[in-house]
Protein backbone atom coordinates (compact mmCIF):
# COMPACT_ATOMS: atom_id res chain seq x y z
CA UNK A 1 0.00 0.00 0.00
CA UNK A 2 1.40 3.05 -0.99
CA UNK A 3 0.04 6.70 1.21
CA UNK A 4 -1.96 8.85 -0.67
CA UNK A 5 -0.59 11.94 1.10
CA UNK A 6 0.74 14.71 -1.37
CA UNK A 7 4.34 16.06 -0.40
CA UNK A 8 4.88 19.62 -0.17
CA UNK A 9 6.31 20.97 -3.19
CA UNK A 10 9.56 22.52 -1.39
CA UNK A 11 9.57 25.28 -4.86
CA UNK A 12 5.55 26.34 -4.26
CA UNK A 13 5.55 29.18 -1.81
CA UNK A 14 3.83 28.28 1.30
CA UNK A 15 1.22 30.87 2.63
CA UNK A 16 1.91 33.58 4.85
CA UNK A 17 -0.30 33.93 7.81
CA UNK A 18 -0.53 37.17 9.03
CA UNK A 19 -0.03 37.90 13.08
CA UNK A 20 -2.73 37.91 14.98
CA UNK A 21 -3.72 41.52 16.30
CA UNK A 22 -2.84 42.56 19.53
CA UNK A 23 -5.69 44.06 21.90
CA UNK A 24 -5.01 47.72 22.59
CA UNK A 25 -3.31 47.80 26.38
CA UNK A 26 -5.62 50.10 28.32
CA UNK A 27 -4.55 51.08 32.16
CA UNK A 28 -5.66 48.88 34.54
CA UNK A 29 -9.45 49.17 35.78
CA UNK A 30 -9.43 48.72 40.08
CA UNK A 31 -11.07 45.62 41.27
CA UNK A 32 -15.12 46.38 41.66
CA UNK A 33 -14.84 47.96 45.39
CA UNK A 34 -11.07 48.36 45.57
CA UNK A 35 -10.23 51.94 47.08
CA UNK A 36 -8.38 54.01 44.53
CA UNK A 37 -5.91 56.11 46.24
CA UNK A 38 -7.06 59.84 45.98
CA UNK A 39 -10.30 59.34 44.60
CA UNK A 40 -11.84 60.09 48.45
CA UNK A 41 -9.89 63.18 48.54
CA UNK A 42 -11.00 64.18 44.73
CA UNK A 43 -14.29 64.04 45.43
CA UNK A 44 -13.79 66.20 48.55
CA UNK A 45 -11.59 68.66 46.44
CA UNK A 46 -14.78 68.70 44.15
CA UNK A 47 -17.27 69.87 46.60
CA UNK A 48 -14.86 72.18 48.13
CA UNK A 49 -14.06 73.89 44.67
CA UNK A 50 -17.67 74.68 44.20
CA UNK A 51 -17.42 77.06 47.49
CA UNK A 52 -16.02 80.59 46.69
CA UNK A 53 -13.96 81.16 50.06
CA UNK A 54 -12.42 77.44 49.87
CA UNK A 55 -11.88 76.96 46.68
CA UNK A 56 -8.19 77.50 46.95
CA UNK A 57 -8.32 74.48 49.12
CA UNK A 58 -10.37 72.71 46.60
CA UNK A 59 -7.65 73.26 43.95
CA UNK A 60 -4.86 72.37 46.49
CA UNK A 61 -6.45 68.85 47.70
CA UNK A 62 -7.58 68.97 43.58
CA UNK A 63 -3.55 68.29 43.00
CA UNK A 64 -2.89 66.15 45.78
CA UNK A 65 -5.11 63.73 44.85
CA UNK A 66 -4.09 63.96 41.33
CA UNK A 67 -0.98 63.32 42.31
CA UNK A 68 -2.06 60.24 44.92
CA UNK A 69 -4.24 58.59 42.08
CA UNK A 70 -1.19 59.17 38.98
CA UNK A 71 1.61 57.72 41.03
CA UNK A 72 -0.69 54.72 41.68
CA UNK A 73 -1.85 54.45 37.93
CA UNK A 74 -5.41 55.52 37.90
CA UNK A 75 -7.06 58.43 36.44
CA UNK A 76 -8.73 60.48 39.21
CA UNK A 77 -11.71 62.74 37.10
CA UNK A 78 -13.06 64.14 40.46
CA UNK A 79 -9.23 65.65 41.27
CA UNK A 80 -8.66 67.20 37.51
CA UNK A 81 -12.37 68.49 37.93
CA UNK A 82 -11.60 70.09 41.30
CA UNK A 83 -8.99 72.28 40.32
CA UNK A 84 -10.83 73.29 37.13
CA UNK A 85 -14.07 74.33 38.87
CA UNK A 86 -11.55 75.62 41.50
CA UNK A 87 -9.87 78.03 39.13
CA UNK A 88 -13.21 79.34 37.72
CA UNK A 89 -14.87 79.88 41.01
CA UNK A 90 -12.13 81.41 42.01
CA UNK A 91 -11.89 83.87 39.27
CA UNK A 92 -15.24 84.39 39.97
CA UNK A 93 -14.59 84.94 43.40
CA UNK A 94 -12.09 87.27 43.25
CA UNK A 95 -14.08 89.54 40.51
CA UNK A 96 -16.88 89.72 43.10
CA UNK A 97 -15.11 90.88 45.96
CA UNK A 98 -13.48 93.67 43.70
CA UNK A 99 -17.17 94.81 42.57
CA UNK A 100 -18.25 94.81 46.34
CA UNK A 101 -15.26 96.87 47.07
CA UNK A 102 -15.85 99.19 44.58
CA UNK A 103 -19.08 99.55 45.20
CA UNK A 104 -19.02 99.77 49.61
CA UNK A 105 -16.48 102.19 48.67
CA UNK A 106 -18.48 104.28 46.53
CA UNK A 107 -21.16 103.88 49.15
CA UNK A 108 -19.77 104.99 51.97
CA UNK A 109 -17.74 108.32 50.13
CA UNK A 110 -21.47 109.28 49.48
CA UNK A 111 -22.19 108.88 52.84
CA UNK A 112 -19.56 110.72 54.27
CA UNK A 113 -20.38 113.51 51.99
CA UNK A 114 -24.54 113.74 52.27
CA UNK A 115 -24.62 112.69 56.19
CA UNK A 116 -27.04 110.38 57.77
CA UNK A 117 -30.94 109.96 55.89
CA UNK A 118 -32.09 108.57 52.94
CA UNK A 119 -30.68 111.33 49.65
CA UNK A 120 -31.48 111.11 45.89
CA UNK A 121 -28.72 112.32 43.80
CA UNK A 122 -28.95 112.14 40.32
CA UNK A 123 -31.57 109.22 40.42
CA UNK A 124 -29.93 107.39 42.87
CA UNK A 125 -31.36 106.66 46.08
CA UNK A 126 -28.79 106.37 48.90
CA UNK A 127 -29.84 105.80 52.52
CA UNK A 128 -27.15 106.32 54.65
CA UNK A 129 -27.41 105.45 58.63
Amino acid sequence: MTDATPTPDPVAPQPVTPPAATPPQYAAQPAPGAVVPGKTLGIVALVLSFLGGLAVVGIILGFVARAQSKAAGYPNGPAKAAIIVGFIVLALFIIGMIILAVVTTALLGACAELGTGVWEVDGTTYTCG
